[in-house]
């Protein structure tokens, strides 16, 4: 979830397989139109680094929903050095989507875990503000995932062997240009991963967006 370049290569249509985009700007009408014959799901951003709903989420899934695009999820980048505590930030999130498109969110909230410089400087701490977090999705009976990555995963957490909320489908990057799980390594004791994000910084339908593939998302 990256600045992006221009990329105006084509998705193949491949049996099995599903393919996505993950967003932090506004999904237009137009823009949705144009995904819609090539993509079948949508993630727009819906929670700020900076402690704050993304309050266009709403706008993106609406104009995904009305193209035709099958699921469309959202997510979480949390602040975990900011007062708001994790489950006050999930609850927030939770609070605007079933205010403002509860009908066409398709329910799922991604956990993105990257960035150790938005994290505390204390692995320990981190995982604490972590666990509460993915607990909050229990407590307030929200589906989540998982998005992060074996490098970040220990940036944040100290090792790749930490293990929490393994439960959870992971969404993982690794930006090889590959639509494909062969690269995966195990981490924070997933063995099979849900979802890849396969190409960052690409422009596709005239937006900035990150390329994913799945089996079934």
């Amino acid at each position: 979830m990256s600045e992006f370049i221009e990329d105006n290569s084509t998705t193949a249509a491949v049996a099995g397989t599903q393919y996505g985009i993950d967003v932090s700007t506004t999904i237009s009408s137009s823009t949705a139109t144009c995904l819609a014959s090539t993509y079948t799901f949508v993630v727009p951003r819906g929670y700020r680094s900076s402690g704050s709903v993304d309050t266009q989420v709403c706008t993106s899934i609406i104009a995904a929903y009305n193209a035709g695009i099958k699921i469309r999820d959202t997510y979480l980048f949390p602040c975990p050095t900011c007062s708001k505590s994790a489950s006050a930030q999930m609850s927030e999130l939770v609070s605007y989507l079933n205010t403002n498109c509860k009908s066409q969110w398709s329910g799922r909230i991604w956990l993105d875990i990257e960035g150790s410089s938005y994290w505390t400087g204390s692995t320990s701490s981190n995982k604490a503000w972590y666990q509460a977090l993915r607990d909050s999705c229990k407590s307030l009976g929200v589906t989540c995932g998982i998005y992060s990555s074996a490098s970040q995963w220990s940036a944040i957490f100290g090792s790749t062997s930490y293990c929490y909320g393994s439960d959870l489908p992971l969404w993982y990057a690794h930006y090889d240009n590959l639509a494909s799980f062969s690269d995966f390594t195990t981490f924070g004791c997933w063995t099979t991963p849900h979802a890849k994000q396969y190409v960052g910084t690409t422009t596709v339908c005239s937006m900035g967006v990150d390329k994913n593939y799945a089996t079934a998302f």
